[in-house]
């Protein structure tokens, strides 16, 4: 293993502990990870490639569109924080995010869209 992607991995990792176990930095509120939850469970959200939650198909729901903001907020800035730590820029945490994200945190049947592809069902 390289010491790029091993460092990577350590960013991935510490970016999926701060999802997992938010912190002032990511602040979500119950409501719109309840409803991103059961958006994804649905088919409607998904993970992309840079970290962040997109439309698997178009909702027209407010509240939904609301909810997804509020999550890429807090990750937009949980990532801009993992990369001043870590000396990379915040969209190589977000990809490192999303690694992890997809391989440890995606239930079967969630949607993902790798870089440069559609959404694809896991």
């Amino acid at each position: 293993m390289t010491m790029q992607t091993r460092d990577m991995l350590g960013i991935g990792a510490a970016v999926m502990a701060a999802l997992v176990l938010p912190t002032a930095g990511f602040a979500q509120s119950a409501a719109a990870k309840a409803a991103v939850d059961a958006a994804k469970a649905a088919g409607i959200v998904g993970e992309q490639a840079d970290g962040f939650l997109g439309f698997v198909v178009a909702s027209p729901d407010p509240a939904l569109k609301a909810a997804v903001a509020e999550i890429n907020a807090g990750r937009a800035q949980l990532y801009r924080e993992a990369a001043a730590k870590n000396g990379v820029s915040p969209e190589a945490a977000g990809a490192s995010a999303f690694r992890q994200v997809v391989q440890a945190k995606l239930k079967p049947g969630e949607y993902f869209k790798p870089a440069g592809g559609g959404w694809v069902k896991k």
